[in-house]
């Protein structure tokens, strides 16, 4: 057991750099007072050991080891470092990043597989992404630096402090106690410009700035409690103004929430749009090579063609307005008593489907030890229909829900919707997906994870069973099948739309409603999901454009050319290979030449 040096009454805490002690240092600036320890401020440099260096020879280490390495010693510095917005963070992952470019630009690429030569152009991809991200995110901070940064900059310094635990780093906790108290009146001046500036800032800054202050009071709040009762005087100069300081980030954070964000309604849609450049980023990492305003446009042209679809389902059902055969569809729910058996027959029937048409390999432990649970109501305020993976989630109604809201969920649910769903969820879709990924190249979902391969691969799955021609047989199914698909175009629509900031929150909601039909429940929750930060931002544009590029993949490599792949053959490689931009897979499978800087070139869709 290590344990840390003490020394009577003194806190001990240790750092890279060379700081003796933390002196207190307190500004006036323009009526705020600024409260930093100059010692603790300064820029990190080298940690122990100087820039991150391999402990083996870079020659022996295949690319597979190298990204198995880099993924776990990434886990460890976010782990360690792990106060979002520190400068020290920040340092220490660029530099990172920095370190690993360059010790990647020595590996012996053109002596490489083409496996090997696919891991290096998606492991530079990463560093390169990582680093862009980095600077964009350090602008974001800027956005709510002025009611954030006075009091953020002390309490970063201590819980750094305590993180580190240098013998050279020493205070008292009579020094602790007089920066909290201090730190407690930046809070009041911050509440205050809050109350006085609200107007200048978006909503989206007042919910990153107040994830941030909640971030901020659980860390100081965690480094007093790492002392509290271990050190004789801690309590007795520490309690009273971690109380207040607490009190004070609470009410500072009520205040962005109330004044910025606009209220404790829970019905309220909170965004954090990334803006214009921080989609092109996105893009560049995901190897797509249109403009934003490019897919808008494919995203148009097919919800042209799937409005072509539903309008010609509707007619078979004898609807003039497929919205009305939508409704009718949507009324075709499964009772409660049945819904969990009737589920699982679907998941049965996509899973006999692709073995019976031979169209890819499904292991017997897959498809049988498939676990069914519910989602609770609470969460399907974000997730109201259903999830897969590793185990199927069922979106249902409850008892104690409000009677509208079951039959919202309930429509929302129905019998022809959950048919196009549920393979996509499970088998072939993501169920068979994470199967064999994890058993097939795991080290690369550690890094290379992507939307357009993760959900584009259930989306083309959907594409596959219409274009085949016997399984949406009835006007029913199709209606389902293509509510799904026009959802996927729309989705593209309104996420594009917002992170380019010209769609609100409430507009999405409504081109859920009116270009696809949406229960307004439903429509909320997906955009509640698509756009508080829990996801990435083309996560949802990754569905259908990913199912685009599969699609186009298939046609070049089993549809076209000389060196034909069997479908199943195809289907599994792609498994196989597991997670990565589908650009990448599609040279691997047709086994493109590939240079060390590989620029993305593949207009799966044409010229828009």
């Amino acid at each position: 057991m290590i344990s840390p040096a003490a020394q009577p009454d003194t806190l001990n805490s240790q750092d890279h750099r060379a700081s003796v002690g933390c002196t207190l240092r307190v500004e006036q600036d323009e009526g705020w007072t600024k409260i930093s320890m100059r010692s603790c401020a300064d820029a990190v440099s080298h940690p122990p050991g100087g820039p991150d260096r391999p402990s083996f020879s870079e020659t022996l280490e295949s690319m597979q080891d190298r990204i198995v390495r880099i993924s776990e010693d990434l886990r460890e510095i976010e782990n360690f470092y792990n106060i979002e917005g520190s400068p020290t963070r920040y340092a220490r992952l660029s530099e990172f990043f920095k370190s690993e470019l360059t010790a990647l630009s020595a590996a012996p690429f053109e002596s490489y597989s083409q496996d090997e030569k696919v891991d290096y152009i998606l492991l530079k991809n990463f560093l390169r992404r990582s680093q862009r991200n980095l600077a964009l995110d350090r602008a974001r901070e800027a956005e709510f630096a002025p009611f954030v940064e006075p009091f953020a900059e002390p309490i970063r310094e201590w819980c750094e402090i305590r993180q580190r635990q240098q013998a050279d780093e020493v205070f008292d906790p009579q020094t602790l106690a007089g920066s909290l108290s201090t730190t407690s009146k930046a809070v009041a001046h911050c509440i205050a410009h809050v109350t006085k500036h609200s107007d200048e800032y978006s909503q989206g800054t007042g919910s990153r700035a107040a994830r941030r202050i909640s971030e901020l009071r659980k860390h100081i709040n965690e480094t007093c409690n790492f002392y509290s009762g271990y050190h004789p005087s801690f309590d007795y100069w520490v309690a009273a103004p971690q109380a207040t300081l607490n009190t004070a980030l609470v009410g500072l954070e009520k205040q962005v929430r109330d004044a910025i964000i606009g209220g404790g309604d829970i019905s309220t849609i909170i965004g954090e749009p990334i803006g214009r450049d921080g989609l092109l980023v996105e893009l560049e990492a995901e190897m797509i090579p249109y403009s934003p305003k490019e897919l808008l446009q494919i995203a148009e042209h097919e919800y042209t063609w799937c409005e072509r679809e539903m309008k010609a389902a509707a007619a078979q059902l004898g609807y003039a307005d497929w919205r009305d055969a939508l409704e009718h569809v949507k009324n075709l729910y499964e009772p409660p008593a049945t819904h969990t058996s009737f589920v699982r027959s679907l998941v049965t029937e996509g899973a006999s489907y692709v073995k019976k048409h031979d169209l890819v390999t499904v292991p017997r432990v897959a498809e049988e030890a498939i676990t069914i649970t519910r989602i609770p109501p609470a969460k399907q305020r974000v997730s109201p229909f259903f999830l897969g993976g590793p185990r199927l989630q069922i979106a249902y109604p409850r008892a104690e829900m409000e009677h509208a809201d079951k039959l919202m969920t309930l429509r929302g649910n129905n019998r022809h919707f959950s048919r196009a769903t549920a393979f996509h969820e499970m088998i072939p879709g993501h169920r068979l997906q994470l199967y064999v990924g994890d058993r097939s190249r795991p080290y690369r979902a550690r890094l290379f994870s992507t939307p357009f391969f993760v959900e584009g691969w259930a989306l083309y799955w959907e594409m596959v069973f219409w274009d085949r021609g016997d399984f949406f047989t009835t006007p029913e199914d199709k209606i389902g099948s293509l509510f799904w698909r026009m959802h996927r175009c729309i989705r593209i629509t309104f996420s594009l739309g917002f992170h380019l900031g010209s769609t609100s929150a409430e507009e999405c909601v409504e081109l859920l409603v009116e270009r696809v039909g949406h229960e307004r429940s439903t429509a909320e929750g997906e955009v509640r999901r698509s756009l508080n930060g829990s996801y990435p931002p083309l996560y949802q544009a990754g569905y259908m454009l990913g199912a685009l590029q599969l699609a186009q993949l298939r046609r070049e490599a089993v549809e076209a050319g000389d060196r034909r792949l069997p479908e199943k053959e195809f289907h599994d490689r792609i498994l196989k290979a597991n997670v990565m931009p589908l650009e990448m897979l599609r040279a691997l499978l047709l086994e493109k030449e590939l240079h060390e800087d590989f620029k993305p070139i593949w207009r799966f869709y044409g010229d828009v």
